[in-house]
């Protein structure tokens, strides 16, 4: 079995998080997945909700959004919130979160990935050796690229629960003994 999908931690959404234990093992960057993970598809503002978080989060925090959105899309949910972002990140791939490591000088022990989809976020994050939260989507309304995805990652994701290695709301490391 291939744990490439397996993230480190698995919450209902980006609000249950504990990112005070975040900040105590010293991660100082937070980078977030837009589509699904922090905003609907529809929504090109955040809502009051996420923008009470992340100004919170910002007095702690350095966050980026990264996401394979186009520019416009990002670029204008991102400004409301002052964000840096990255667009056209073509996740799984470590374009995106190579560009995050060089501009911020950050060290990837200091990095965590925080998206909805195995498949792209979960396995950049893994790839690139930063840690990675898993979330689960605001909503079912997705791209159709996305659905494909989706229908893999639920097989995934039971086989990693019928394993034992993965369950939500936990704040361990189920990597660390692999």
């Amino acid at each position: 079995m291939s744990y490439r999908f397996l993230p480190r931690w698995y919450y209902p959404d980006i609000f249950s998080i504990p990112y005070a234990k975040l900040k105590k093992q010293k991660i100082r960057y937070l980078i977030f997945d837009l589509d699904n993970t922090v905003g609907t598809i529809d929504e090109v503002v955040p809502n009051p909700k996420v923008q009470k978080l992340f100004q919170k989060l910002k007095k702690d925090f350095t966050i980026v959004i990264v996401s394979n959105n186009f520019k416009k899309r990002v670029a204008t949910f991102s400004k409301e919130l002052d964000l840096a972002y990255v667009a056209l990140a073509m996740k799984p791939s470590l374009k995106g979160l190579q560009k995050i490591k060089r501009q911020f000088a950050c060290q990837k022990e200091e990095m965590v990935l925080i998206g909805d989809q195995l498949v792209t976020d979960i396995s950049a994050g893994n790839r690139f050796s930063i840690a990675t939260i898993l979330v689960d989507p605001i909503i079912d309304k997705e791209m159709k690229i996305t659905s494909v995805n989706r229908r893999l990652e639920k097989n995934i994701l039971k086989k990693y629960q019928k394993l034992g290695i993965l369950e939500r709301g936990k704040y361990d490391d189920p990597q660390k003994d692999m």
